[in-house]
């Protein structure tokens, strides 16, 4: 089907995210001499891309110079595309921060400072991109409405909440419709709390949108988009099926969650261990139980880490209480977790009792200052394994020799 949709007049290409490098790498192989100009942007180091494809090093969690340059280029790679013509959109987890076009009357630095404000007030990242889109020339389906032809998604998602895989929420929607509104940013800021920290050019944007003075994001009654294909072409369920299936290779009885892991990472983390004890009880022998989803850190304190390793400090406590040997880990499938180079942490039944003989602080004392990372460089339990070049949102997966004896009250 993908073929047929771009067998016809030339191919532009526009692949933004964490996979971008791999993801590009697939498609040339899949259509070989088609594609006649593009623009690809990633996280890390510039790769070798053929000579029509030009690449962009961006920001990420964080946009940069980079990421406005790669977003002005994707622009008008779009903007190109003849009406005979397809542009291909290559989506993966990052792409809201490395396609950054702001609206006219915010600066890159001011679109920057609220999305660093956002993500220390732990806004979920739906909140989140609604917030971006609407400080965007580029998303909310504002790429689709600038290409002149028929235009193709193919997308790995990272979105886990509240609507799986949901391509309004895939790199903030570039393609597609969007239902949120410059009302709904403004409220999210406001709730946030950081309303009187925002720069006054973005409030004045959102408020300026609220009041119909600026154009809405793609709408389902508005300008409509021709020939047009969406794909959601991996997700967690890949991640865990993957886990589960090596897992049984080794000689596990495996369980999975079909829900996805959200809600703060220290609340979800001291909550994991009773869900994984409720599925276990179902299983005999040396068991497995996978997980997937993505939390969000609410950051209070002055240390280093990420959800992954929060979620897995918040979980050493019920850990510790369990009847049989067990471990949890919790990693970031694109590698990286929070702005540190690990990709998560393993918490163990033992976690604490080691982290006694090496006379750490408390489990709490280092939640209380978000610098989960300290604690488990002290005990060496961090996951660190760099860049894996993908991303669909994060991976739990606990292992016990045997069945959990259960947790007391």
């Amino acid at each position: 089907m993908v073929r047929d949709f771009i067998a016809e007049g030339p191919v532009s290409i526009i692949a933004a995210g964490k996979a971008a490098g791999g993801m590009l790498h697939e498609f040339l192989l899949l259509a070989p001499g088609r594609v006649d100009r593009g623009v690809a942007v990633g996280p890390g180091p510039g790769i070798s891309v053929p000579a029509p494809i030009q690449w962009y090093t961006g920001g990420h969690p964080l946009p940069d110079r980079g990421s406005l340059e790669a977003g002005c280029e994707a622009l008008r790679c779009a903007s190109d595309t003849p009406p005979s013509g397809c542009l291909v959109v290559l989506l993966s987890g990052g792409a809201s921060a490395l396609l950054a076009v702001p609206v006219d009357g915010v600066t890159l630095g001011e679109k920057i400072d609220t999305t660093r404000r956002l993500l220390a007030a732990g806004v979920p990242i739906h909140e989140l991109n609604c917030v971006r889109k609407h400080l965007s020339a580029i998303k909310g389906g504002r790429l689709a409405l600038a290409a002149g032809g028929r235009v193709l998604t193919l997308a790995i998602s990272d979105v886990v909440w509240p609507v799986e895989d949901d391509p309004a929420v895939i790199g903030s929607g570039p393609t597609v419709v969007d239902e949120t509104t410059f009302g709904e940013a403004t409220a999210i800021v406001e709730r946030a709390g950081i309303g009187e920290r925002v720069p006054s050019g973005v409030l004045d944007a959102l408020e300026r949108g609220r009041d119909g003075d600026l154009p809405e994001t793609l709408k389902t009654n508005g300008t409509p988009i021709s020939g047009a294909m969406y794909r959601v072409i991996g997700s967690r369920r890949q991640a865990m099926d993957g886990a589960a299936s090596a897992a049984r290779g080794f000689g596990y009885a495996v369980a999975q969650f079909e829900h996805p892991v959200v809600g703060e990472a220290r609340v979800a983390g001291a909550e994991h261990p009773r869900r994984v004890m409720a599925v276990a009880r179902e299983l005999t022998g040396p068991l497995c139980v996978v997980s997937s989803g993505e939390t969000t850190v609410r950051v209070v304190g002055r240390g280093r880490g990420g959800r992954n390793q929060e979620l897995a400090l918040a979980a050493a406590s019920e850990m510790s209480r369990l009847g049989a040997a067990a471990v949890l880990a919790s990693v970031g499938t694109d590698g990286v977790d929070g702005p540190t180079d690990a990709a998560g942490a393993l918490v163990d039944s033992n976690t604490l009792a080691r982290a006694r003989m090496l006379a750490l602080a408390p489990a709490a004392a280092f939640l209380a200052e978000n610098d989960a990372y300290t604690y488990f460089d002290r005990l060496g339990d961090l996951i660190q394994i760099g860049p894996t070049g993908t991303n669909v949102g994060d991976l739990q997966v606990v292992v016990s020799a045997g069945a959990p004896e259960g947790l007391t009250p």
